[in-house]
């Protein structure tokens, strides 16, 4: 079994959290690390896999959760799970959710919750659905959120009003980010510099608090966004290239 590190406001400088590992000095980095600050006083909890291997899990009791969810009070939720490279393969998600789930007891939450996607940065479903998590809501265009409870209680749920929360943006072309992934700076450049390239009116609002999040962005990862003329076009991380067409057909 692979050596967890327990990643705390006092060590996240020694550790740092996984995501843009080598580039500290970047703003992503220093929003990211801020972010985790204020989430650490929250109950958040950040394990990396050592002993060289390359994952780790991002988790929080769920009423704090940066996703678009609802009635999870007595849950724990997942944020992020994520191995890559010469890690793969070899067990360490189980270990991670394992560890979730440990944590979870021994803290009195009777169950954890995910949100899932297929193909996205979202945990993938079949990964949970192999440990007996089960489907409780959906969302298009493939979201799915899981739980595994250890007791009985209300089942939670994706918050919605998507579209109408979408419309409410107007013309010309939105974007919601989070500092909660640091990759999502770069991701809001690439859209604003699409706006640009095709003559339309470009805005960045930053979501600041989970409440905020539940309330105005328009899908269930919450994080991410990207709408124009009142109608979400995506939520995951593009290229600018990759959302110009999507200028074109909309």
């Amino acid at each position: 079994m692979t050596k967890l590190i327990a990643v705390t406001n006092d060590t996240v400088e020694k550790h740092g959290f996984f995501c843009k590992m080598s580039a500290r000095k970047t703003t992503a980095w220093k929003r990211k690390r801020a972010w985790l600050a204020d989430r650490f006083d929250e109950g958040l909890q950040l394990r990396l896999l050592g002993d060289g291997e390359r994952g780790f899990v991002e988790f929080i009791p769920a009423r704090h959760a940066w996703r678009g969810i609802e009635n999870a009070d007595d849950l724990v939720a997942i944020h992020c799970l994520w191995v890559v490279g010469k890690s793969k393969g070899k067990g360490h998600a189980k270990q991670l959710l394992n560890e979730v789930e440990t944590w979870a007891r021994d803290h009195g939450y009777r169950g954890v919750t995910a949100l899932t996607r297929s193909g996205n940065w979202l945990i993938d479903k079949k990964i949970l659905a192999s440990r007996g998590y089960k489907s409780v809501d959906q969302s298009d265009p493939d979201y799915d959120l899981m739980l595994g409870t250890f007791g009985d209680g209300p089942l939670p749920r994706i918050v919605g009003g998507f579209n109408q929360k979408a419309a409410a943006c107007g013309s010309g072309l939105t974007v919601f980010h989070s500092a909660q992934c640091p990759y999502l700076e770069d991701a809001v450049n690439n859209a604003k510099d699409a706006a640009h390239e095709a003559g339309i009116p470009f805005r960045a609002i930053e979501v600041t608090s989970a409440q905020q999040l539940r309330q105005q962005v328009p899908n269930p990862y919450g994080v991410f966004s990207i709408v124009y003329d009142g109608r979400e076009i995506a939520s995951n991380y593009l290229l600018k290239k990759q959302i110009l067409p999507l200028l074109a057909l909309s």
